[in-house]
């Protein structure tokens, strides 16, 4: 119940701040002593699990700015909007935050689609735009910084991981979007280039909840291992009915996705879940000072419903001190200064581990790792050391091309 209580209250809060903020306000547009900051992330709808962590942990990062002296002798002021996963909303509010709210960046997006739904817009006014989910790699924008892994800096290394482990006949079942369609052929790419075949793909749209087919079809098949790239909620059916099936034992899974979001561990009991492998750019169980320091703040932040810290949550976190970081070194608010300060090459010890914004692509280059989950904790196996996008390098070029706004569909063949 307390969970339902503190939901409310924080979806209460963004509703009122959003409704507030779609109206004529003078006397915040005219506010020059504070520096916005844009939060754009699903608070209500069915990615709710996604951005109410991701939302928390931008307000930390606020918080922590503020109490360090603010930027620029100016105190920062968040202005969040809950797209509710709604496109449609997503354009308002990108639009709002660029002429309206005046906005000195913006934070957000989950999925493709609402990353490219606001991304032109906000490249269109010059708002800085960072964005944090691990998504398929291919954005070429210079207006835009994308710090989540993209499939050459974690598929690349867990596809080759799990088939020493297990075998080299993999069965990979992916959502039918973009992102699932995209990351199923870079798993069938990096298999075959470690000598294995990929013996079938599956894909489901997000609302399929039925699994039973399917299982019938990978008995058959008799694959050495399972590639997950399932998303949502309604696809963790699958790993139920799968052990439900008898088959947790029999072949093992490997996921690009489960645990990203952090909810599918707390919904997938242990007995179900223990033993799925994954490769993320951010575990909480990372063993370092800077990592263990946020844990615990975290912890004495929200001491009753604390955010699940994921990926996708603390890459949120880390792009406002990177923002803020490049804001102090340029002693501006301007785009073009701060842009300079972060093609830099500067590299920022982070909780998620060392990162490097890569001038080319604007793409992350970070440690990424490798776990095994068990009794919802994930147990890092191995460390991958300053990896490279090399994916969204094979087809962006800032350097030649700085007026670049697309993503780029990269081919595999």
């Amino acid at each position: 119940m307390k969970s339902n209580i503190t939901r409310r209250s924080l979806l209460g809060q963004a509703a009122a701040i959003g409704a507030m903020s779609t109206i004529p306000n003078m006397s915040l547009a005219a506010a020059s002593d504070k520096i916005r900051v844009g939060g754009l992330h699903d608070l209500s709808g069915f990615l709710d699990f996604l951005g109410v962590p991701m939302n928390k942990m931008l307000m930390l990062a606020i918080e922590e700015v503020n109490d360090a002296g603010g930027l620029l002798g100016k105190e920062l002021e968040p202005v969040i909007y809950d797209p509710q996963t709604n496109m449609s909303l997503y354009s308002q509010f990108a639009t709002q935050l660029s002429l309206k709210d005046r906005a000195a960046v913006a934070i957000g997006g989950i999925t493709s689609a609402s990353r490219e739904t606001i991304r032109p817009i906000l490249h269109r006014y010059n708002v800085p735009y960072f964005y944090n989910t691990l998504y398929e790699g291919g954005v070429c924008d210079r207006n835009t910084v994308a710090l989540g892994t993209t499939p050459a800096q974690t598929v690349e290394k867990l596809v080759p991981y799990t088939m020493k482990l297990w075998g080299k006949k993999v069965y990979t079942l992916a959502a039918d979007y973009n992102y699932g369609h995209i990351t199923a052929a870079w798993v069938k790419r990096f298999v075959e280039e470690n000598g294995g075949e990929v013996v079938e793909t599956d894909y489901f749209p997000l609302d399929v909840t039925n699994f039973g087919p399917t299982i019938s079809k990978i008995q058959g098949a008799k694959p050495d291992m399972i590639m997950s790239v399932l998303v949502g909620s309604g696809h963790l059916g699958f790993y139920n009915q799968w052990a439900a099936a008898g088959m947790k034992n029999e072949i093992p899974i490997a996921s690009t996705t489960f645990g990203g979001g952090g909810a599918e561990i707390e919904i997938i009991k242990p007995e179900v879940a223990n033993g799925i492998v994954s490769c993320y750019g951010y575990y909480p169980s990372i063993d370092t000072p800077t990592n263990q320091a946020l844990v615990e703040k975290v912890k004495a932040r929200y001491p009753e419903e604390t955010p699940l810290l994921t990926e996708l949550s603390v890459l949120t976190y880390e792009s406002l001190l990177i923002w803020a970081d490049a804001v102090r070194e340029a002693g501006s608010l301007d785009q073009p200064e701060i842009l300079k300060v972060l093609e830099a090459g500067k590299t920022y010890d982070l909780p998620s581990g060392q990162v490097t914004i890569d001038p080319l692509t604007h793409h992350a280059v970070r440690d990424v790792y490798i776990a095994d989950l068990q009794d919802k904790s994930f147990i890092i196996k191995e460390k991958f050391s300053q990896v490279q996008p090399s994916d969204t390098q094979l087809v962006c070029n800032l350097q030649e091309d700085p007026n670049a706004n697309v993503q780029h569909e990269i081919s595999l063949n």
